[in-house]
């Protein structure tokens, strides 16, 4: 990671984290939405699997030593300078939090939905 980032990731994660509410589940069918938004936009640039391709691959491994903050703050606000757009038009804190604790899981391939 560049200096610049690393300045980012400090100055916004604690603040991403005082703001953030308790990150509840989302129901079912949000959780699909948020599941299928993963595997279709970000996957296209950080590959279907999420193994890599233009960004980095985002599998527990690669993920293991990234704090679950400054992940879930790179997802809502983006990485400025890097085609990494902010997602927070479409996500809510508590559900970029959500989905950063999902990648460090091991996303799921799909939701099954609820009856």
């Amino acid at each position: 990671m560049n200096l610049r980032f690393l300045l980012y990731l400090l100055l916004v994660s604690p603040a991403f984290a005082a703001s953030a509410q308790p990150a509840g589940e989302p129901d079912a069918a949000r959780a699909q939405t948020l599941v299928r938004m993963v595997r279709q936009d970000c996957g296209s640039c950080h590959g279907m699997r999420l193994t890599g391709g233009l960004g980095p691959a985002l599998t527990p491994a690669a993920l293991v030593d990234f704090p679950l903050d400054s992940l879930a703050a790179v997802i809502y606000h983006g990485r400025p300078g890097t085609p990494m757009p902010p997602w927070r038009a479409m996500l809510s804190e508590p559900e970029a939090r959500w989905i950063a604790q999902r990648l460090q899981q091991g996303f799921p391939e799909e939701m099954v939905k609820a009856p």
